[in-house]
């Protein structure tokens, strides 16, 4: 019998977002359909934070050709993405968090634990 191999994160992802990835492959049993899941999720997360830094640096607003202010389209982009993690991250079950006395995070129904 093959020995499984658990897959990579994706080389897109920002290095913590990668770490990551493999702490949830090393923690659940996730079916191939749930690992594409996941790396939908880390996507969104990192647009989510990249959004996040343009809004930072460039503000809320923009003045557009009429002098107007206008929300910057990254407040989208970041709530959007902030909506999608959240629910791939629903969908994957991994919702649950550990108490500080877990060393490790409970069982998910949907998941089993390795």
């Amino acid at each position: 019998m093959a020995k499984k191999t658990t897959p990579l994160p994706p080389r897109h992802l920002r290095s913590l977002t990668r770490k990551w990835y493999a702490t949830v492959l090393e923690d659940y049993a996730l079916e191939p359909h749930h690992v594409r899941l996941l790396s939908l999720a880390c996507e969104a997360w990192d647009r989510a934070a990249a959004a996040r830094e343009i809004i930072n640096a460039e503000g809320l607003t923009f003045t557009d050709r009429h002098g107007q202010p206008r929300a910057r389209p990254e407040i989208a982009i970041e709530r959007d993405s902030r909506i999608a993690f959240a629910r791939l991250i629903r969908e994957l079950d991994l919702d649950e968090i550990p108490t500080p006395e877990a060393s490790r995070p409970p069982l998910l129904a949907r998941n089993n634990r390795r």
